[in-house]
């Protein structure tokens, strides 16, 4: 046993602030990486193996009968039949792809109250089809397609829309039906067989900025493992086989094709901004289901449950996702994301006060024995190995663990990412009030007060903590760090803020009820 033991546990928790640091300001730190909108740039996409890419860019504004004002469409595509209900405003182009998809409620608008449109106007579209055989695909691209009906309405029951396109000896037919909730079953036949592919779009990209967790190509396989090609880390053309899910995904929405009684191949192949695009092959007719909107775990699982595998928190996952459910529970319960928030962070503090309570006496008794362990480093300043033996020795007369808190703290260390990860993927904080001023729970405090009532919190439970940490540079950094984090925090989105918040005051609680204690039952150092 070292000397320095004693400070193990204040150093570990001093880490694991600072790893907290480097994990958040990492992202925070990194430029966002939202790509820029050029209207007089058209996109060009090198693809041998699934044919030219023709993308009308440029942009202008359209309507509808909201009265908010609307995403910007492209120009120079025609639009040959709008779809609508009571979520969303669909419109497909006379290249027979979705052009415009976007969502209706206060929920989905931007800082500038204009609803979101999914479709990057200038990137490819749902739906878009490209043919193996270059002349084909060029004439594809030039022919329109033919629609049944110009406007179609959608409530509870589907509807279909029928979209046709004459190829001289080859007749295209898409037979779409449309779904309330965004989803909707797609038919295609081919009067011939022909090779060809068909993408369920490029990914959304409304939400990318410091806070995403992953954006990019999610596949998941018929053998219900996920594949994550994140946006930078494809370099060339990926086949893939047997997966039930392709999706195309940033931090809050997703575009998709999914079929769970058959499976998918295809080619996902490197796009603009380093991203990719996903394309499915077939060859004559197909028919499978598709689904583009919000990353909403009830309305994915309302569709179908395995839908909710495209809500990915990194690494964190096999934590997170539980905690998510369990914070969906607690939501059902009280109709309120915030006190969800408040609630599931008294419930993880439950489930981990056996662990905390033994590392916070461990940390009490160390404190207490730290004059004596002076002592002991003093005495045999020259002899390390009798120190170390002498200290065992004063530690096992004590009943003391110099490592008793240590185990504890690391147990509570994914939990704590995984709750991070959640509060900062989760859709459904998005528009979501608590109390007062909190209006939205993933936007920052407006007025910076639960930041603030962050850090005073963490520095009242430094003040109560035992501190056994004897170097003077760590005794700085630990002393600064609700200042750091405060900084760190006041940009954050307010339902993480008031997670760490009402953590804190449980922590300090829970320590003041710890000390009292110790001081009640304290022993006569031997």
């Amino acid at each position: 046993m070292q000397p320095q033991n004693q400070d193990m546990n204040k150093r570990l928790i001093l880490a694991s602030a600072l790893m907290f640091l480097v994990f958040i300001g990492w992202g925070y730190l990194t430029p966002d990486t939202q790509p820029v909108s050029n209207s007089n740039k058209t996109t060009t996409q090198a693809n041998s193996s699934v044919g030219s890419n023709n993308v009308a860019p440029s942009t202008t504004t359209v309507s509808n009968s909201t009265n908010k004002p609307l995403a910007p469409n492209s120009k120079n595509s025609k639009i040959i039949a709008t779809v609508e209900s009571e979520n969303f405003l669909l419109k497909l182009d006379e290249l027979g792809r979705v052009d415009t998809f976007i969502l209706r409620g206060d929920s989905y608008v931007d800082e500038a109250n204009v609803h979101i449109n999914l479709i990057d106007p200038q990137s490819t579209k749902p739906l878009e089809i490209r043919f193996a055989d270059k002349d084909l695909n060029d004439k594809s691209f030039a022919v329109e397609y033919k629609s049944n009906i110009d406007k179609l309405v959608v409530g509870n029951e589907p509807k279909s829309i029928i979209l046709t396109q004459n190829l001289d000896n080859l007749l295209v037919t898409k037979n779409i039906t449309f779904y309330n909730d965004g989803h909707y079953d797609i038919d295609v036949k081919m009067s011939k067989k022909k090779e060809y592919f068909i993408t369920p779009g490029f990914r959304p990209s409304v939400e990318i900025n410091v806070y995403t967790i992953f954006q990019g190509t999610l596949l998941k396989q018929a053998d219900d493992t996920i594949e994550l090609i994140e946006d930078g880390d494809l370099e060339k053309n990926r086949d893939f086989i047997n997966s039930n899910i392709l999706s195309a995904v940033d931090r809050y929405y997703t575009t998709l094709f999914y079929d769970f009684d058959k499976t998918f191949q295809g080619t996902i192949t490197p796009y603009k901004d380093d991203s990719s695009l996903i394309f499915t092959k077939f060859n004559g007719d197909a028919n499978f289901h598709g689904f583009i909107g919000p990353k909403d775990y009830r309305k994915l699982s309302k569709i179908d449950d395995r839908l909710t595998e495209v809500i990915e928190y990194g690494f964190f996952t096999f934590v997170a996702k539980p905690l998510f459910l369990l914070l969906n529970y607690i939501y059902g319960l009280v109709g309120n994301w915030g006190w969800s928030i408040v609630l599931i962070t008294i419930f993880i503090r439950l489930v981990l006060y056996p662990l905390t309570y033994k590392g916070m006496l461990s940390m009490n008794k160390i404190k207490e024995l730290a004059p004596k362990i002076k002592e002991l480093q003093a005495k045999h300043k020259d002899n390390k190995q009798k120190a170390s033996v002498a200290m065992m020795e004063l530690y096992k007369k004590n009943n003391a663990n110099p490592m008793g808190g240590c185990l504890p703290l690391i147990m509570q260390i994914p939990v704590f990412f995984a709750i991070y990860r959640v509060l900062m993927n989760a859709i459904e904080l998005k528009g979501a009030p608590w109390i007062l001023w909190i209006s939205d729970l993933s936007l920052k405090d407006p007025y910076y007060v639960l930041p603030l009532l962050m850090g005073a919190t963490m520095y009242i439970q430094q003040v109560i903590t035992p501190n056994t940490l004897q170097d003077p540079l760590q005794q700085k950094i630990f002393k600064f760090l609700p200042l750091v984090f405060i900084v760190f925090f006041i940009t954050f989105p307010a339902g993480l803020t008031l997670y760490w918040f009402i953590n804190n005051v449980l922590s300090v609680a829970q320590q003041y009820y710890i000390n009292r204690l110790f001081e009640k039952k304290k022993m006569p150092i031997k």
